[in-house]
């Protein structure tokens, strides 16, 4: 019996186990994907979570409340008191003579309303809201023009990590070609048609080849992380971009008018637009310091009104006595009182002090007036630099794509007569280096080209990731 119950237990183990190998998905080997981004993706995200995004709609924000606030100013002042006084009492003397005290009690109800309207500040009010106004615009265009260069430079970056990655296609091409000739070299060697020296020497060139591989790993390794610094995302996130058509590169418009693209930057940068309706509100709080020197004139409307819930008096040679009053809702309702009032306030000394507020005012001026023409000058310079290097990005191309034909008919070339021994080492490596150098070259010059016409959109004002 026991025997057959081991056995039982044992092919019900055996089943469990069998069931769970079946059923159980391998944990080896089991590698998560990477999740890819279009250059798209990474602008939106990097527009979601940047804080320079988020710094500018809030000052935008403020922007906005602040001519809400200029608004107001021409919009008569309004403000309701009341005031409720449950215990009131006042001793005074009936007659001094002989020492009589009345005592009075009461329980206090009063009601107040109060407008006032400026009729004139010496244009301070005017001043502050056509100052709002320009700050307002300006708020909007620098939120506009920190989106562009959120765009501007994760498109730097995501062409970057492309480079380098092509780049180190090129150097684990070379390595596994070095690993492949080393290989053929050992034979050769083995049999006798190479020296022994043809040997070492490949396996230095081998040694040098994987170590430009680590090199450029970490490159690639380093430009994904400025990826990631820039979207805002966790570091430990495993990411990978998108590959973009380099031959539509080719196909961008190579003559390009320099007046012309001036004239579209000076139009259309936003930061300039935004300097300049800075330096107009500058202009304006000139005015609105100005204005202290002018009379202020305000016209004032009170209304109120209030009464006695109770009312009685005690005196020490009388008995007490209390007053009958109307009911408080017609107290307060009968006694209402109103005054209508125009009062005129002017400084005429100040201590200087508006003398210095608007000098300080136009001193601010002149200064945003410098630099919004500071940087429309800059802005000139720097489309007809980028214009240049977008120019010769082309002519980099071109001389790239003919020294890479050159390179790879030289290389099979030599290694054909390196592979017969009648080429040396030397020729053979060189021929080899010129190759890799040629190819290196050709991808930095198509991704320059890119990189190129980037910067050129953002100096014009005209970025787009598409």
């Amino acid at each position: 019996m026991t025997i057959l119950l081991t056995r039982i237990f044992s092919v019900f183990f055996l089943a469990a186990v069998i069931l769970q190998l079946l059923f159980t998905p391998p944990v080896s080997g089991a590698v998560p994907g990477k999740k890819q981004l279009t250059l798209r993706e990474c602008v939106d995200i990097a527009l979601t979570n940047a804080s320079a995004i988020k710094k500018a709609e809030h000052a935008t924000r403020l922007a906005g409340s602040d001519l809400l606030k200029s608004y107001g100013q021409f919009l008569p002042k309004l403000s309701v008191s009341t005031g409720y006084t449950p215990v009131s009492l006042a001793r005074t003397y009936s007659d001094p003579s002989t020492g009589s005290v009345v005592k009075t009690k009461t329980e206090r109800v009063d009601l107040a309303l109060t407008t006032s309207l400026n009729l004139f500040n010496g244009f301070q009010d005017y001043a502050s809201l056509q100052a709002a106004v320009s700050r307002r615009e300006a708020a909007g265009l620098s939120l506009s023009r920190a989106r562009q260069i959120i765009m501007y430079d994760v498109t730097q970056a995501y062409y970057q990590v492309l480079l380098n990655r092509e780049l180190l296609k090129i150097a684990r091409e070379n390595f596994s070609s070095s690993q492949d000739q080393l290989q053929l070299t050992k034979r050769q060697y083995e049999i006798g048609i190479k020296p022994v020296t043809d040997y070492y020497q490949q396996q230095a060139e081998t040694a040098n080849d994987e170590l430009t591989v680590i090199k450029t790993e970490n490159k690639l390794r380093q430009s994904r992380l400025e990826l990631l610094r820039r979207l805002r995302i966790d570091p430990e996130e495993e990411i990978t971009v998108a590959e973009i058509p380099t031959d539509s590169l080719l196909k961008l418009p190579r003559n390009l008018d320099r007046d012309s693209l001036v004239s579209q930057g000076l139009a259309s940068r936003r930061d300039l637009q935004s300097s300049t309706l800075s330096a107009k509100a500058a202009k304006w709080e000139i005015t609105r310091a100005a204005a202290q020197r002018y009379p202020k004139l305000d016209l004032t409307f009170s209304l109120n009104t209030g009464g006695y819930p109770y009312y009685t008096t005690t005196a020490t040679d009388i008995p007490p006595s209390s007053y009958d009053y109307p009911p408080l809702s017609d107290q307060i309702s009968d006694l209402t009182g109103y005054s209508l009032s125009l009062s005129m306030n002017w400084s005429v000394f100040d201590g200087f002090l508006t003398r210095h507020n608007v000098e300080q005012a136009k001193i601010n001026y002149l200064n945003q007036s410098l630099d919004a023409a500071d940087l429309e000058h800059d802005i000139a310079i720097d489309i007809q630099l980028a214009a240049d290097s977008y120019g010769a990005a082309f002519t980099q191309i071109e001389t790239a794509r003919q020294g890479l034909r050159a390179a790879e008919k030289a290389f099979e070339t030599v290694k054909k007569k390196y592979d017969l021994g009648a080429a040396s080492f030397v020729e053979s490596n060189a021929a080899k280096a010129a190759l890799v150098s040629a190819r290196s070259e050709y991808s930095q010059a198509t991704y320059n080209l890119a990189l190129q016409k980037n910067i050129l959109d953002f100096a014009t004002g005209n970025i787009s990731p598409d």
